[in-house]
């Protein structure tokens, strides 16, 4: 009876899981297999793959910028990971290891404002953004995003397993707090820094409210924003709209298989 029930709770967990399985994996094979088929059929529902790959692709580098467009997001994205990494590292390094009564209340200042929707800042970002003539640049989407909350937390939550005998070790030899943090801190945390990484660049890629409303003119679109134009067309053409997904989602699922590793380590915390 026991081993009945044991191959029943198996059995069970591999039908959830696989179930999960096919819901996470399916929508990625219809965009593979959409961006091969025309529109026409892909309304129809078919879900083979087609012969229309090639011009499906064409199609779209004719009606579309496309090294322009993906310069724009690249640029986007790697400064603003880098930015976003520096500073809310700094941040997050800072408000754990120089702890005093007002760093407190400041750093739970911040938490509270993660409960207020980017919606709501919307106007007031805009109206900062057009009186200091920043208004159509890419100043105007990243200094917003630069200073992340919650990557300020995720850094101070990580910064608790940093062994403090380093630090300890480091103002001995002498070394000011800035070296510290570059030189010792930064290395040791290099898991931490992979998995953010991997957070802010998809963040920053993908993102799609700010930059529709500060940058106004066709030079200076991401491939999200084409990808809006796309699908917002009077008759949207599918296909290309899934070959445009699937050249936009490329980046982001080397990045994450490049850092797979490190990313696991770093969500669990892991200091090396």
């Amino acid at each position: 009876m026991s081993h009945l029930s044991r191959t029943l709770r198996y059995g069970a967990s591999y039908a959830v899981l696989s179930a999960a399985a096919f819901a996470s994996i399916f929508p990625f094979y219809w965009m593979l297999v959409g961006a091969t088929n025309r529109s026409a059929d892909i309304i129809k529902g078919k879900a083979s793959f087609g012969t229309a790959l090639w011009s499906n692709v064409g199609t779209f580098f004719q009606q579309v910028d496309v090294p322009r467009v993906f310069a724009n997001s690249a640029e986007l994205a790697l400064v603003g990971t880098v930015l976003t990494l520096l500073i809310s590292s700094m941040a997050g390094y800072g408000f754990e290891m120089f702890r005093t009564r007002l760093s407190e209340r400041l750093f739970r200042l911040l938490l509270l404002l993660l409960s207020i929707p980017f919606a709501a800042l919307m106007v007031p970002l805009f109206v900062m953004v057009a009186r200091s003539g920043l208004a159509n640049t890419f100043a105007a989407v990243l200094l917003p995003t630069v200073a992340s909350i919650f990557i300020i937390f995720y850094f101070r939550q990580a910064t608790k397993a940093f062994p403090l005998e380093l630090r300890d070790a480091a103002r001995i030899d002498g070394l000011k707090e800035w070296q510290i943090f570059l030189f010792v801190y930064m290395p040791s945390m290099r898991s931490t820094y992979a998995a953010a990484t991997i957070i802010v660049f998809m963040a920053n890629w993908n993102n799609y409210l700010w930059p529709l409303i500060v940058l106004q003119t066709p030079d200076m679109k991401t491939i999200t924003l084409v990808l809006s134009a796309l699908t917002s067309a009077y008759t949207p053409d599918f296909g290309v709209i899934l070959v445009a997904t699937v050249l936009a989602t490329l980046p982001t699922l080397i990045l994450f298989f490049v850092l797979q590793r490190q990313f696991v380590a770093g969500m669990l915390g892991s200091v090396k």
